[in-house]
């Protein structure tokens, strides 16, 4: 066994106790300490490294509470088994969220664990989430706050365990990301449906002010109906639309989808001849709703195989993921 050694780096982000949990499960990882190994006493500890025994207490209680280490009076503090943590910080719950989290899952050994959280687009709860993760984990998977720049506090992880997840313009050099275009991939994807649209004698954009969706969509919605000269209109708000036979809709929002579907229902108009729909992001149920409904989408099951590799084999990657039009009968 080497010997663990520990001197805290002044000027660090980090506080003494978190650089000392940090640097105990960092050398579990990288085999400078296994199972069974015996830990520095807390005066030894405390001697060599010049910290506190009170921070050494915390740091090795934190430690016990993640079942990383363990202690007995005689033994002392001993490292209880060899783990492998990874922090996941989703925007929030949904149904291709949850494919994408267990393709992930799926794809990593059993024994990695994963501590999967969410921040709905609260800025104080992202920060504080990925505050109180530094120095806690192996790997870090972040999908970001905003669509414009990676956040201030997230490069604050070592740039070699972070992967930046589905959206985010990342222009830090070496911070992996897996992430999607919002705009040009979406124009393409609609030129790709043209025949489709041209059925329709109007193409609605539902885009509500609230959505954390990335507002370049609405460029290319404009500029594909420009294009091509079909008549366009964007709203905020479902409600305040009369659905009419020959209209088309692209719904960005799934309860948007719903109020359409509904309102399709009642009135008995036809979904892909009196009524088109086009919605963002594929799940199961789109599949079988009426005859289907037309996405566009990314695979959100590819994206957790390759956030997988990239935990479990530490290699770099920095992919725009593509985005496709599944024509079904709702279009």
């Amino acid at each position: 066994m080497k010997k663990f050694k520990f001197k805290p780096e002044e000027g660090s982000s980090l506080t003494k106790l978190q650089q000392l949990i940090h640097a105990v499960t960092e050398a579990i990882n990288i085999g400078v300490l296994k199972e069974g190994d015996i830990l520095p006493s807390v005066n030894k500890l405390s001697k060599d490294s010049g910290i506190s025994r009170d921070t050494i207490f915390k740091a090795y209680k934190a430690l016990k509470q993640r079942s990383i280490i363990s202690s007995t009076p005689t033994k002392g503090y001993f490292v209880s088994t060899e783990s492998y943590r990874v922090f996941v910080l989703l925007d929030d719950f949904s149904a291709f969220k949850e494919q994408f989290y267990n393709s992930f899952r799926n794809e990593l050994p059993e024994s990695y664990t994963v501590d999967l959280l969410f921040h709905h687009y609260n800025y104080e709860i992202f920060e504080q989430l990925v505050q109180n993760s530094l120095g806690r984990y192996n790997m870090y998977l972040v999908m970001n706050i905003n669509n414009k720049s990676v956040e201030d506090v997230v490069r604050k992880i070592d740039p070699n365990k972070l992967l930046i997840l589905d959206m985010g313009k990342v222009t830090d050099e070496g911070i992996s990301y897996l992430t999607q275009d919002f705009n040009k991939v979406v124009y393409e994807c609609l030129q790709n449906g043209l025949d489709q649209i041209r059925k329709y004698d109007e193409f609605i954009l539902i885009f509500p002010p609230n959505t954390p969706h990335p507002a370049e969509t609405i460029d290319a919605f404009r500029e594909f109906c420009s294009t091509n000269s079909i008549s366009y209109s964007v709203h905020k708000k479902v409600a305040d639309i009369d659905v009419k036979k020959g209209q088309a809709y692209f719904v960005i929002k799934d309860n948007d989808l719903v109020a359409i579907v509904k309102d399709c229902k009642q009135k008995g108009f036809k979904l892909g001849t009196d009524i088109g729909i086009l919605s963002y992001n594929d799940t199961p149920m789109k599949e079988i709703v009426g005859s289907g409904i037309t996405v566009i989408s990314t695979d959100f099951i590819e994206m957790g195989k390759k956030a997988a590799a990239f935990v479990s084999k530490k290699e770099k990657i920095s992919e725009q993921l593509p985005s496709r039009l599944i024509v079904r009968g709702s279009l």
